[in-house]
């Protein structure tokens, strides 16, 4: 087990330059666990003293309004941190993060992460730059809210996908899909319907196709 959560760090970019006997000193200290799709990894009001990477898989990262609407802030593929917030003074939880499909994370108590700071301190540049860079995201999507319109959201989603997740293929982009569409409302502030609306008028036009598993853009240039 050691030996597989070392070859995942050395895989993990947030990771890079650390040693080998650092990487199986992190080994020992992270704990393995996996959910199934759908189930929380962590909710509102829990203790903030984690901070996980995840594997396999994909989640949702957001929080409730007071009448219960789920508001996604982000959703995140193998590779990346979540969590973060512990490292800021956060006490318990604001936000939920929820399996969008199975998943395998690695768990970090906090006072492993220290650690982890004191092994190589360019780590804490790192996790502040991916702080900083996710509280932008946040800005930017109020700022969306004031500027622009739905589908002008929705279509810079579907852009903003292409580019993190998308794989080329001649002039289209394939991009494997596990949200459904009230997820893309939520991070894009607009309704279920909208974005099937949006979604269809796309289609229609022949500038991307979709069904439950993929989004193909046709040309990154003609979506707009």
């Amino acid at each position: 087990m050691a030996k597989n959560k070392i070859w995942y760090f050395e895989n993990f970019n947030l990771f890079e330059g650390f040693s080998e006997q650092q990487l199986m000193k992190m080994a020992r200290m992270a704990m393995m666990k996996g959910v199934k799709k759908n189930e929380f990894i962590y909710i509102p009001n829990e203790l903030s003293n984690k901070i996980f990477l995840l594997k396999e898989g994909t989640i949702k990262v957001g929080n409730y309004t007071d009448d219960g609407r789920e508001i996604l802030k982000i959703v995140l593929r193998p590779g990346e941190i979540f969590g973060e917030m512990s490292l800021t003074g956060e006490g318990k939880r604001e936000d939920f993060a929820q399996a969008v499909e199975d998943v395998v994370y690695c768990v970090f108590d906090l006072h492993n992460i220290e650690q982890m700071f004191q092994m190589n301190p360019k780590l804490s540049l790192k996790i502040t730059k991916i702080i900083g860079w996710r509280l932008k995201r946040v800005e930017n999507k109020l700022a969306d809210l004031v500027f622009k319109d739905a589908r002008t959201r929705i279509v810079d989603f579907l852009k903003s996908q292409a580019e993190q997740y998308g794989k080329k293929v001649g002039y289209e982009t394939l991009i494997w899909n596990k949200l459904t569409h009230k997820d893309i409302a939520s991070l894009t502030a607009t309704s279920r319907q909208t974005v099937t609306t949006v979604l269809n008028e796309l289609r229609t036009q022949n500038l991307i196709y979709f069904d439950r598993k993929r989004i193909l853009i046709r040309d990154m240039d003609k979506l707009v």
